[in-house]
């Protein structure tokens, strides 16, 4: 089941999971004002989630993390598309150049490389993504 989260009281309708901790999603909501979840529960666990920015006239991913055993499977893809539907609006990213697996996804949702980040990540490239809004 699918969870969308912005605001602080919804929280207790999760269970509760080592993998998102409740007090990260807090403290992630109490200081972005701009910040959502998306999170993905199966069997009273967190399985996956997607923490974004809805900033004015574009969205910014700023964390899409799966469990380990519930990858290759589409839960980032269900999540991705749940966003896209939900902003209507610019989306960026950014991710680790090594990353293949989140940056094959991010194409196949027409996400485009814009820039590049030297070193960004202890060493290894960022690349900004950016996917425009459909018209």
């Amino acid at each position: 089941m699918l969870h969308k989260i912005d605001k602080i009281e919804e929280i207790n309708k999760l269970p509760n999971d080592k993998f998102l901790p409740k007090e990260n999603i807090k403290t992630d909501l109490e200081n972005n004002p701009f910040g959502h979840y998306l999170i993905d529960v199966e069997n009273d666990k967190i399985i996956a989630y997607l923490y974004y920015s809805d900033i004015y006239e574009r969205a910014e991913i700023n964390q899409i993390e799966v469990k380990v055993f519930n990858r290759n499977c589409g839960k980032a893809t269900k999540l991705l598309k749940k966003m896209i539907e939900l902003v209507d609006k610019n989306i960026t990213l950014e991710v680790k150049k090594d990353n293949i697996p989140a940056i094959n996804l991010y194409k196949k949702f027409n996400f485009k490389e814009k820039a590049m980040r030297k070193g960004y990540y202890q060493g290894i490239d960022g690349i900004l993504m950016e996917r425009e809004q459909d018209r």
